[in-house]
């Protein structure tokens, strides 16, 4: 068993395992030439002798404990017939299901068969890969993704999706009931092409009040990890609902998770008292902190391990690696933490 499912499994190891959020992309020069090959970002994602390529990249370069294939959350609107275009420099976009006559024109199910290049990158990556290393598959939450469908682009709060929830939920709740089967067969797929493990990122969980929390990010995560633990009962799942805080041990307790992704604004005592105690935790370096480097990235390293590494980590980001950092700071991160025998 790789040490990445070891800590997934309930083992705490010594040398915590290590990857990074967006680990594959633009802060690589291999990864630059292969996106300008590939042409679109959707093209990358669904060329899998390309989505394979980047997906290695990392590992090759850095010898992480686990890969995640190179794919987007926004896959599963896409494969439920909805337009999903992604502009330089302006993010995804897509049309909006701002009505609830708009949201009656949604598919009730997603056509598999439009995301098998995602499971045919995964199929080449675990051929290649190394079986000490994980593999790592994922989707988006139910709320996050609807978030876009509804604005039809990213907001700052994602207020659209917000005021839909509250002026109409069960539009909303529709939107929401689709996303959650579609991510479970979808999740099942990726098993099945040969993932080990399977990540929910839910990164708009953090603007949700305690209710709509409970109601729209974790009722729909506890949903998909049991319709995936139907049909396969040992998946190892993360969640990751991003800027949660304080709700974080209700997510915990209510989803069923092996482990949750916490960021860098996680209170260190809370997460090891009532969320450590229970999972595993995943995190939480501040990406700023590996652009800076030098000694600041040594202190914020220590923190994360003096805080975490006494239970079971798995060292991450506590959010996706930034385009600009140096490659020396992952370079120096790697090593301090591969160095730390706690």
């Amino acid at each position: 068993m790789t040490p990445f499912l070891q800590v997934l499994s309930g083992q705490r190891l010594a040398a915590p395992p290590l990857w990074m959020m967006r680990q594959a992309g633009r802060y690589l020069p291999e990864y630059r030439e292969v996106r300008a090959r590939a042409g679109g970002f959707l093209d990358l994602c669904f060329t899998p002798e390309l989505a394979a390529e980047v997906t290695l990249q990392p590992i090759r370069r850095f010898g992480f404990d686990a890969a995640i294939i190179f794919s987007d959350i926004l896959v599963i609107p896409y494969a439920l017939g909805r337009s999903v275009r992604f502009e330089a420099g302006e993010g995804p976009k897509l049309d909006p299901l701002d009505t609830p006559d708009k949201v009656a024109t949604l598919l009730p199910s997603a056509d598999l068969t439009k995301l098998e290049p995602v499971c045919e990158a995964l199929r080449r990556v675990r051929r290649e890969l190394d079986p000490a290393i994980a593999l790592i598959g994922f989707c988006g939450a139910p709320w996050t993704v609807a978030t876009y469908m509804v604005a039809g682009h990213g907001t700052p709060d994602q207020a659209p999706a917000r005021m839909m929830a509250y002026r109409h939920p069960d539009a909303f709740q529709n939107i929401v009931d689709v996303l959650v089967e579609s991510s479970i067969r979808y999740l099942l797929a990726q098993l099945e092409a040969g993932a080990d493990a399977l990540q929910i990122f839910d990164t708009w969980a953090g603007v949700l009040p305690p209710h709509e929390f409970a109601r729209w990010s974790v009722e729909p995560t506890r949903r998909i990890v049991a319709g995936v633990r139907k049909q396969a009962p040992d998946a190892k799942i993360i969640g990751f609902p991003r800027g949660a805080g304080a709700l974080l041990p209700a997510y915990v307790d209510s989803t069923g998770v092996d482990a949750v992704s916490i960021d860098w604004t996680a209170e260190a005592s809370l997460i090891r008292e009532r969320v450590q105690s229970k999972v595993a935790v995943q995190g939480n370096l501040d990406p700023l902190a590996l652009i800076a480097g030098g000694a600041a990235l040594d202190r914020a390293i220590d923190d994360v391990l003096a805080n975490y590494a006494a239970g079971r980590l798995i060292f991450n980001l506590g959010h996706g690696i930034q385009p600009e950092t140096p490659i020396a700071h992952v370079e120096q991160m790697v090593k301090r933490v591969r160095d730390y025998r706690g």
